[in-house]
């Protein structure tokens, strides 16, 4: 199990930041190689099937996410979500949630990511890359404009 969590403050109340990091079809834009796909289409709920599709060359796979947790922040209160991973080769979950904070708000997203095959020695490595990869996309995803 690689365990990581990352954590960015931003200007953006608790419920812009929320909706623009639960916009899933944005995420592609901040994960390269990547494209996003939503079933059935926005308002996400419980149930709502979000599968990343990342590809090189002829390679590739998909990472099917299902929301099984939505609570989008209310009245400038905090917002949670959890995406449980049914994937062939990515398993494991990651949570989104948004708090109000001064000046706006902190999101934190918190992953399992698991690789199937891939021995737990290797589990620091992903943990780091994860850090990596998912700090530059809440990062891209809180900047994005206003009009998203």
């Amino acid at each position: 199990m690689a365990l990581f969590r990352v954590e960015r403050r931003t200007p953006l109340s608790p419920d812009e930041a929320w909706r623009r990091l639960t916009a899933w079809e944005h995420h592609a834009a901040q994960v390269p190689l990547t494209r996003v796909t939503v079933t059935p289409a926005p308002p996400t709920g419980p149930g709502t099937l979000v599968v990343a599709r990342t590809r090189v060359g002829r390679l590739g796979f998909d990472d099917p996410m299902e929301v099984v947790a939505w609570e989008p922040p209310a009245g400038g209160g905090p917002g949670h979500c959890r995406l449980e991973k049914r994937g062939r080769v990515v398993l494991g979950w990651a949570e989104i949630d948004v708090r109000p904070a001064p000046g706006g708000a902190v999101a934190v997203w918190t992953e399992d990511l698991r690789l199937r095959g891939l021995p737990g020695a290797f589990d620091g490595v992903v943990a780091r890359a994860g850090r990596l990869v998912f700090g530059r996309a809440l990062r891209g995803l809180l900047a994005l404009p206003a009009d998203r």
